[in-house]
Order: structure tokens, then sequence, then C-alpha cells
């Protein structure tokens, strides 16, 4: 922890939290906000689906490989430098984005956009370590959380509006003015968070040494595991959400918003609820909790899955709402286990846990999701394996080592 840490922050904790939740929606936001003009990109650019897909991917695969790296650059330079350079890359591409006049340029200006929105999540959650001790940095991961859950709710709803009215370069100029906004605003008020004195040496074997120390840490696998595949559990609902609401479920586009509303209310609930058990309970029991929430909630919705196919509407979204529940509940535990487990290194343990997370993402998105978006019941059984991979992982490292997260961790 920077020893002048409560000399960093004189604002409420909350306008932090929402500080770095800003940075950590830039990500999510950048997926979700044009998804609503594909078809009106694809006739202007005289683009074919497969290349609309790629603008997608171009985004998730380059976001994924540059996560490696935003942490470990903060380790060396300091937190700010790496966000501010970040947002300018950003908002750059952002612009190039809204310029592009060909399906190529797209493409390009979107992995680029991929490559910098990383550094905001990536990095917030290593200046929140930096600046607080455990219980208090779980609740302002919490509200960090909390913050976070809106943001896959409200960009399909601007992106449709910006794109309907003002068409679907307004969308990337949207996101540009997003861009130009974060960056006063962090240059404003974003605190160093790391003494130079704690700064890592830029060497590349230094990092090498380091990437490998952390990537053959079975207890980093395992934890990194937890935390990002059982998340996909209900991500393959929003990927597979055309065919899903759609095709078997029956509503019209206008409707689509009660899926969102129901998966976002869960997370805000359980981001809540984590925020309010911090320093109460041990962090062990905590995860348990949201283990046993998402376990049984993958059960009943299979089970519902099986007798009704479809459940009605209620019974089919409840059982992911309740489950979006039980990941948020546990999930900012984990995330500080992360943090902890290499104090000098907090930066790229939080590049690698968001790597593991990016790549499951990426697989769910380009492979497991066409495969099951058309029916009812195999989406209930891919949901379900999803969580079961997180699970396994953390009873098996409970077993293996039974004193991580017993008690908060050290000050």
């Amino acid at each position: 922890m920077h020893p002048n840490a409560d000399k960093l922050w004189n604002s409420p904790r909350w306008m932090l939290a929402i500080l770095l939740a800003l940075l950590g929606m830039l990500g999510p936001f950048s997926i979700d906000t044009y998804l609503p003009a594909f078809p009106a990109i694809a006739q202007a650019l005289h683009a074919s689906p497969v290349e609309m897909q790629q603008t997608l991917s171009a985004y998730l695969f380059a976001f994924a490989f540059m996560t490696l790296f935003h942490g470990s650059l903060s380790d060396s330079f300091g937190r700010r430098p790496v966000v501010l350079w970040g947002i300018v890359v950003y908002t750059l591409a952002s612009a190039g984005c809204a310029l592009a006049d060909s399906i190529g340029q797209l493409v390009l200006f979107r992995a680029l956009q991929g490559l910098s929105a990383g550094a905001g999540i990536v990095v917030s959650r290593a200046v929140i370590r930096d600046m607080f001790p455990p219980s208090e940095a779980q609740r302002v991961m919490s509200q960090v959380t909390i913050f976070f859950g809106v943001a896959p709710a409200i960009a399909p709803i601007v992106g449709g509006w910006f794109s309907v009215y003002l068409g679907w370069a307004s969308v990337f100029w949207f996101l540009t003015g997003v861009g130009v906004f974060l960056w006063i605003a962090n240059y404003r008020l974003l605190p160093e968070s790391l003494p130079v004195r704690d700064r890592q040496p830029f060497d590349v074997a230094h990092l090498l040494q380091g990437y490998w120390e952390l990537g053959s840490n079975p207890r980093f696998i395992l934890l990194a595991l937890a935390s990002g595949v059982p998340f996909n559990g209900m991500f393959l609902y929003i990927l597979s959400a055309p065919a899903f609401l759609g095709d078997i479920l029956k509503l019209g586009p206008t409707q689509f918003f009660w899926f969102f509303l129901v998966t976002i209310s869960g997370i805000m609930g359980g981001a809540w609820m984590s925020g309010r058990l911090a320093g109460r309970i041990p962090p062990t029991r905590q995860i348990r909790h949201g283990f046993v929430i998402m376990l049984a909630m993958a059960l009943l919705n299979l089970v519902l899955n099986l007798i009704f196919s479809p459940p009605p509407l209620a019974l089919a979204m409840l059982p992911i709402g309740v489950f979006s529940f039980g990941w948020a509940l546990m999930v900012p535990v984990v995330t500080l286990l992360v943090l902890d487990l290499n104090p000098a290194r907090r930066g790229m343990a939080s590049s690698l846990q968001a790597f593991v997370a990016s790549v499951a993402n990426g697989l769910v998105a380009g492979v497991l999701a066409p495969l099951v978006m058309h029916s009812s019941v195999w989406l209930a059984v891919g949901s379900l394996l999803l969580m079961l991979v997180g699970l396994t992982s953390w009873v098996y490292l409970h077993h293996r080592w039974p004193d991580i997260g017993r008690t908060s961790a050290h000050h």
C-alpha cells in the first residue's frame, strides 16, 4: 500500500469508485455501443457479415493481447501515465473509426481501440489495492462493480439512439467525446498511487521472469479461472441475446432490455452485498456463498429448460439474474486475492487476470455461443459447464491451500 494513501484522495470514496468504474467501463462500452449500428455500417461500407464480425474480433483479440502489458507498464512507469496515454490512443482510434471509409480501416482502428481500452480496467484494480487495506479495497471494488454493471445495459440503448438519429459514425464520435471527457477527468483527479521507490525496473528479462513466476503459479491460475470463467455462464446469454431472446423467447428488439435489466440488477445487487459483507465474514465464506448461488441457479435453469423448453419468460430470465448476483458477490473478493499473491507486481497480476478472462470471453464468443445459441437446453448446459470450471478451480484451490482467504489479507 502507498505510505500516504489516506492523503492521496480527500473526496468521498464513492467518487473515486465512479472515476475508476468509468475507466473500467471503456472496454465493454466499446463493444456494446456499436452493435445496434451493425446493419447501417455494413450497408455504408459495403461489408459482409463476416467482415462486420472481424471488427468485433479485431477489438477483442487486441484487447486481450494488450491487457497482458498495461499492468506491467504501470508497475514500471506509474499508474497515471499508463492510464492517460491509454485514453489518448483510445480517443484517436475512436475518431479514426468515425472517419473510416472502408471496412479495412474500421477493422484497423477497432484493433487500436482494443489495444488501448484495457488500460483502464487493468490499472484501476491495481490503484484500488495500492490505496486501501483489504476490507476497504473490497468495498471500493464492489462499488466499482456496481457502476461497471450499468455499462452493458446503457451502451446498446445509447448506440441504438445515435445510429438511428445521427448515423453510424456518430456512435464513434460519441466514444471520442467519452475519451476526451475521461482524459480531462483523470488528468485532474486520478492520484499516482505507486511510489517511485516501489516501481519495478522496465527490462524485458525481468518482465518475462515476472510473467513466468505468476503464470506458472498454480494458485494464480486457479484464482484467475475461478473469477474469469463463471462470468461466461451469464455472458453466454448476453452474446446469444438475438437468438435466445428473439428466436427462442419470441421477444421483439424493444423488449430485449428486460433481460439486460434482470442481469444488471443481479450484478448490482451482488456487488452491493459484497461491499456490505467486506470485513464481516472471511473471504472464503463469501466466495462459497457466491458459488452455491451460481450452482443452484445453473442447475435450476437446466431443469426448467428440460421441462418446458423454452420456459415461460419470467422462469427463463430469473435464474440468470440470480446467477449474476452470485457472480458479483464473489468476484471482488477473488480479484483482491489475485492482487495480493504478489504485492510488488499488482499491475502484472491484474493484467494476467484480465488476460485469462478476456481469452475465456473470446473463446465463448467465437466458439461456444454459435454452437449453442439456437437451443435453450444447450444454452443452459453451456452455462452450467462454464460455471463448473470456476467451481472446480476454487474447490481444488481451497482443498490444496486451505489458508487462502481464511482471513482478510495483510494490510
